[in-house]
């Protein structure tokens, strides 16, 4: 008989589960339940509630929840959840790609500065950021009821076990976490209570054990800690330590948001803030640079132009900045959407070429900077393309043409929960999580050879982005 761990998945739109045999890295069952999305012009937000639901639907939905001997969550990072004593949100939960903290996240860094950020917390925090969002809930009176402050998979594994916990993947998103835990001096700045936090545990352990029959599981069922959703990711490729540690290979997802990561032995601090320098879930780092903007606004910019998101075409001088939700790489996020060098000439199919090449190049143009932030190369390694998009021919060619890279796309999907299956899989063996994926092959996929840089098309992206800047910063495109 196998034995069965449980990867969750918590995602901005829905919550993934997969039933997973510990010893061969098989999938044995898939669960899945939707979320929904609030807000308009800046605001995205939801009711936590709904994730605890869906997690139970989703973790049911596999078949194999009264056979699981342990479980994992990973989690949307940057969320901020905060409770009152009864456990009941006092405001729906401020999504990583909620903007309303703009200001917020400028008076921030303008007060401590953004080289002391980068020096303290690996970060110069924009309004992704966990603390930038508790500084616009305090803002609002919602402090005095808050007595408690947690991030999405923190506020589920709670719930499952009853036991509060923090690891270091995700609390490095917040923009109060330091390399030697909570920052003292952070809290204080922004008027948040340290006792209101959970308490950092340390990679490897478990946050706890299911506390009571939900979704099927076996009460007592151990929980391993989870991750925040790039260094779940990062596990479910096999990245970072452990036997036949794999450091250094860059990863770019492409879903809701566009990720450009790899694992590395160093510790990143970037004071341009581009690149964050957060922690992987085991000891390792994770530089990452983001990007709001990727798979649905190339999407919505197909549907607006009425082609499928593959009738792309080659050709024309039109540049597209697709930055429909503001933008966070460049730090614009005020920013609208932006055509330039429309002509006569000029097809629907080359305009969403556009907004493709357009979503790509800041995620591209922070690949190096990522790499080296970490003190790591990977040059000689293809590309590791992942999440939603990888798997589209257009987004494939996109990739190649403006990176000159080979690039490689796993077979596996739903890396977040794989990685978290990983976990939880490590709980029971001892063993790396990064190396159970490695053993479990996760990363095995067809490799596409490079092509030739497209430089014009770099270059005439970067050129209409550095001239339309104040123009984006306003907020109008």
């Amino acid at each position: 008989m196998p034995r069965i761990v449980i990867g969750v998945d918590s995602s901005t739109q829905s919550t993934k589960a997969l039933a997973v045999d510990a010893d061969t890295g098989a999938v044995l069952g898939e669960g899945r339940a939707g979320h929904t999305v609030e807000g308009t012009a800046g605001a995205r937000e939801s009711d936590p509630r709904q994730w605890w639901h869906a997690l139970q639907e989703a973790v049911a939905a596999t078949g194999h929840a009264d056979r699981a001997e342990a479980l994992a969550i990973g989690g949307q990072q940057h969320g901020l959840v905060a409770l009152d004593a009864a456990g009941e949100p006092v405001h729906p939960a401020l999504l990583w790609n909620d903007t309303r903290s703009a200001a917020q996240a400028a008076r921030l860094v303008a007060e401590l500065g953004a080289a002391e950020w980068a020096r303290r917390t690996g970060s110069v925090p924009g309004a992704s950021f966990t603390v930038t969002k508790w500084a616009w809930l305090a803002e609002q009176g919602l402090a005095g009821r808050t007595a408690a402050v947690r991030l999405p998979h923190e506020y589920l594994t709670e719930r499952l076990t009853g036991r509060p916990s923090a690891e270091r993947s995700d609390a490095s998103g917040t923009g109060w976490w330091g390399e030697r835990g909570w920052d003292a001096g952070i809290l204080d700045l922004v008027g948040l209570d340290p006792a209101l936090l959970p308490p950092l545990a340390e990679p490897g352990t478990a946050a706890g054990e299911v506390a009571a029959g939900v979704a099927g599981l076996r009460p007592g069922t151990p929980v391993a800690l989870g991750a925040g959703d790039n260094a779940a990711a990062a596990l479910g490729l096999g990245l970072g330590g452990g036997p036949g540690a794999a450091y250094g290979r860059p990863a770019l997802s492409l879903g809701t948001s566009g990720t450009v990561y790899a694992v590395t032995r160093g510790r990143p601090a970037d004071p341009s803030g581009t690149v964050a320098g957060f922690a992987a879930a085991h000891g390792d780092w994770l530089p990452l640079a983001c990007t709001l903007n990727c798979t649905l606004a190339v999407d919505r910019i197909a549907t607006l132009l009425g082609l499928d998101r593959q009738a792309v075409e080659a050709g024309g001088e039109a540049v597209v900045l697709p930055f429909l939700d503001g933008e966070r790489t460049p730090a614009l996020p005020h920013a609208a959407g932006l055509l330039h060098g429309l002509r006569h000439t000029t097809t629907p199919g080359q305009l969403l070429q556009a907004a493709y090449d357009g979503a790509a190049y800041a995620l591209l143009g922070a690949l190096d900077e990522v790499l080296a932030a970490g003190g790591e190369q990977g040059a000689e390694q293809p590309l590791l393309l992942i999440g939603g998009g990888a798997r589209g021919r257009a987004w494939q060619d996109t990739v190649r043409r403006l990176s000159g890279r080979a690039v490689q796309v796993p077979a596996a999907a739903e890396l977040v929960a794989l990685g978290a299956a990983a976990q939880a899989a490590g709980l029971l063996t001892g063993e790396h999580p990064a190396a159970v994926a490695r053993r479990w092959d996760t990363a095995a996929g067809p490799v596409l050879e490079p092509v030739e840089r497209d430089d014009a098309a770099l270059q005439r992206i970067g050129a209409v982005l550095a001239a339309a800047r104040p123009l984006l910063e306003g907020g109008t495109g």
